[in-house]
């Protein structure tokens, strides 16, 4: 049984999750809202969001977030370069960081953890350059430790944030071609030692092959669980 202690996590489509803390601290990951095939037309995200997280610069994770920034002013945290990009959009509360940093907001404290994936953003049809992609830590005070993979091939040393974060609910691509797939996501898992998978980024597009159903099979026996929410089901 997957304890979430008070907050919820919700998928959204793609790699979308909006996150609600117990004391009520809202945060939203990988804002692709408007051309997201799987986003729940009816959901409704809050007026005020509190932390915007961004991965990477591609517009499948970053195509909503200048308007999301503009609406609900929330402080947006990433990569110094692709938060820099925001800040020159209109975006003013920017929380750039690196790999390896951690921040506190609330409580909430959101480490930056390497991804093994590309990065650039599409400005007036240039691409430019948008830092390295990466992954968030998401602690909580008093909940969950959840891992937000971002777009990642599988890596060695997620051996690292399990020995410096100890994550317990891992946000995990499943998709395959863009990123792993169900059974390099299997190997991840074990890797992070976290007890409950979420995959994300599957599904949305016809590359986007991998299931949670061949998730499952490869986790048969690990003890871990995998769980399967339908976009904007909330899981608590």
């Amino acid at each position: 049984m997957t304890d979430f202690r008070g907050s919820t996590i919700t998928w959204l489509g793609h790699a979308v999750v909006h996150i609600t803390t117990a004391k009520g601290t809202e945060i939203l990951i990988d804002p692709f809202l408007k051309h997201n095939p799987k986003y729940p037309k009816n959901y409704k995200l809050p007026e005020k969001l509190d932390l915007l997280l961004l991965t990477h610069g591609h517009s499948d994770h970053l195509a909503d977030a200048v308007a999301v920034a503009k609406r609900g002013s929330p402080q947006i945290v990433g990569i110094f370069e692709l938060v820099a990009w925001m800040q020159s959009k209109g975006a003013n509360d920017v929380v750039g960081m690196n790999v390896g940093g951690s921040y506190k907001y609330r409580d909430v404290t959101v480490s930056i953890v390497e991804a093994r994936h590309s990065s650039s953003v599409e400005d007036d049809g240039k691409f430019l350059y948008a830092g390295e992609a990466i992954g968030f830590v998401i602690a909580i005070e008093g909940g969950p430790v959840i891992y937000h993979a971002g777009d990642t091939s599988v890596f060695s040393d997620m051996q690292i944030i399990r020995e410096l974060y100890a994550p317990e609910i891992g946000l995990l691509p499943i998709g395959d071609h863009y990123t792993m797939g169900p059974k390099a996501a299997a190997l991840a898992a074990k890797y992070l030692g976290v007890k409950t998978v979420v995959p994300i980024h599957y599904g949305t597009f016809p590359q986007l092959t991998g299931t949670p159903e061949e998730l499952e099979g490869y986790l048969k026996g690990s003890g871990v669980k995998v769980l399967k929410p339908a976009p904007g089901e909330a899981l608590h």
